[in-house]
């Protein structure tokens, strides 16, 4: 078939996929960030020592159209740090304690939430890989380690 043939759809992808990182250290342990978006798909791997062991995916559509406003944020400074309640984080690979899927589950409700405050059009779906040397809930390193995703996309 001719590239121009009716036949052919014309699709404008960017390839390759749009890929960027960042590092810090964080509570002593280099971290290290990388995000890649696909035209379906945003991938985000947060690795220390270069290890990943969970796998998290979260959808950014509504469940239903219709009620798709009242998942917005409000504008409301006290609600704008908790996550939208229509995401749903599901574990793909890893996770195996309650306590570490709960905590994964966070960091992708967390980050995916930032993703569409950003940008309220986002519709492709997210996936999240997690490989921290310590899962503990600090509110600093938590926060921290979302800001320094938010410096990749």
């Amino acid at each position: 078939m001719a590239p121009n043939s009716p036949l052919v759809p014309s699709i404008s992808l960017s390839y390759p996929a749009i890929t960027k990182q960042a590092a810090s250290t964080m509570d002593g342990i280099h971290t290290d960030v990388m995000s890649t978006a696909f035209s379906d798909r945003i991938m985000i791997t947060i690795t220390q020592g270069g290890r990943l062991a969970q796998w998290i995916h979260i959808s950014l559509d509504s469940p239903n159209p219709n009620f798709a406003d009242q998942y917005m944020p409000s504008g409301d400074d006290e609600d704008a740090l908790l996550p939208m309640a229509h995401l749903s984080p599901k574990t793909l690979l890893g996770g195996s304690t309650s306590e570490r899927e709960t905590l994964g589950h966070l960091y992708a409700t967390q980050i995916a939430t930032a993703i569409v405050t950003r940008n309220p059009e986002e519709k492709r779906t997210v996936l999240v890989g997690l490989g921290l040397s310590k899962f503990e809930a600090r509110r600093e390193v938590f926060y921290d380690t979302v800001d320094l995703v938010m410096k990749c996309l």
